[in-house]
């Protein structure tokens, strides 16, 4: 967990800064700073919300190292599109090793904001493959 000592030394390193977001992830969790657009400096927590909006997005990540596939590949259409609800442990993606294709699956249930990998590209280890918006 990050200290608000840190997390107030990150704001003030990106509001020197023409950076507009800055994700910080560690393996206790995820940190998104960006700029709040009500002051030219304000550099606020972004998951932080204190108007009752919708909870900030989840992740389908990549469990290994692999090539990301959106779809089969003996299949045109995609498995998810963006827009679409989705089911918890639904099928988002498939990361080829080698001949092997590993499903990646929706954490929860929600709906598709973005894809954030290009299929055919290679990707590590958790990386953020599809985000999704989860269902209130």
């Amino acid at each position: 967990m990050r200290t608000a000592e840190q997390l107030q030394q990150l704001a003030t390193w990106l509001a020197g800064t023409d950076i507009g977001l800055l994700e910080l992830r560690t393996p206790e969790g995820t940190v998104r700073l960006g700029r709040s657009g009500t002051s030219p400096g304000e550099i606020v927590p972004l998951d932080a919300r204190d108007d009752g909006t919708a909870p900030a997005p989840a992740v389908a990540a990549a469990a290994s190292a692999g090539v990301f596939r959106d779809g089969h590949p003996l299949h045109a259409a995609p498995l998810v599109r963006i827009g679409e609800r989705i089911a918890a442990e639904q099928i988002v993606g498939l990361l080829q090793i080698g001949p092997l294709l590993l499903p990646v699956t929706a954490p929860l249930a929600g709906v598709v904001t973005a894809v954030r990998a290009a299929a055919g590209h290679t990707v590590g280890y958790g990386t953020a493959l599809v985000e999704l918006q989860p269902l209130e």
